[in-house]
């Protein structure tokens, strides 16, 4: 099933890049859908095996994602996208510091991927350090705490996949630092998600995985309270983290849009790519 899956969506994708991409006209009566900022893509080494870069881009043409924030592993993935030079398409490149998927467990504790990170930013491209999982105590290892501190100076995100616990041990390491948070924690409460919101204003949640933003259907009222209370706070993405997901990509659009349809015009732009782009300079 799933092995039909990818090659349907190959097939479709093929058939796709033979033709000219053109957005559709509006209908006088209905806004044009929302173009995406996608600010949780990976373009792994897994999916370089199906996907080839031109069919990344034409994929991301036909769902109406116009950036993306790439984060690969290993970084080769996105070093192949970023050589496309597709003008209406802007990547965002993040350093992640993961060679192997087993880095994901002690990258922060692992002289190897010190050795990577240092070597990586000396192209001098990057815009942020992650997607990295780093869970409670974890945060307090010398070596995240010196990445927060690089990233502070530098001007540099992190983009933590990360409990409530590590993200704020992470801050306490820098204080400033500007934090995208994966998944707005995953599951971490709403009471929790607001008040560290609250209490540290560099801190960006990003929406992929949150299952309950959906309620019958519809954006939650909670949901909906919290990004009407921080509209330049959110963003969204699609987390391509293993191939399967790369076949659900226009699903995923489609529904952050139903999602955001629920939210004034001006906040639903905004969360749909407005803050992505102001974040990091798109033009």
């Amino acid at each position: 099933m799933m092995r039909r899956r990818i090659a349907a969506a190959l097939a479709a994708l093929a058939a796709f890049a033979t033709c000219t991409f053109a957005q559709g006209q509006p209908q006088p009566d209905k806004l044009p859908p929302l173009p995406l900022f996608d600010a949780h893509m990976h373009y792994n080494v897994e999916a370089r095996s199906l996907l080839s870069p031109q069919q990344v881009i034409a994929l991301w043409r036909k769902a109406g994602i116009r950036a993306v924030l790439a984060t690969s592993r290993p970084n080769d993935g996105t070093l192949d996208l970023i050589a496309q030079h597709a003008p209406d398409i802007t990547i965002v490149p993040f350093l992640r510091p993961y060679r192997v998927q087993p880095d994901r467990y002690d990258w922060f504790s692992n002289s190897g991927v010190e050795a990577l990170v240092e070597k990586e930013l000396q192209r001098g491209i990057y815009r942020g350090i992650g997607e990295f999982h780093i869970f409670g105590a974890d945060a307090d290892a010398p070596y995240v705490a010196k990445i927060a501190r690089l990233a502070r100076e530098r001007g540099l995100w992190l983009h933590a996949h990360a409990d409530a616990d590590a993200v704020e041990r992470i801050l306490r390491h820098a204080p400033g630092v500007k934090l995208i948070w994966a998944h707005t924690g995953m599951t971490t409460p709403l009471d929790k998600v607001e008040q560290m919101f609250a209490q540290h204003p560099t801190i960006v949640g990003e929406l992929s995985y949150r299952s309950d933003v959906e309620q019958d259907g519809a954006l939650s009222p909670r949901w909906k309270q919290l990004m009407l209370r921080y509209p330049s706070r959110f963003v969204v993405g699609t987390d391509t983290w293993i191939t399967p997901r790369w076949g659900q990509v226009e699903e995923m659009a489609a529904f952050y849009r139903r999602m955001l349809s629920a939210l004034p015009r001006d906040v639903a732009e905004r969360i749909a790519y407005r803050n992505g782009m102001e974040l990091f300079d798109v033009k």
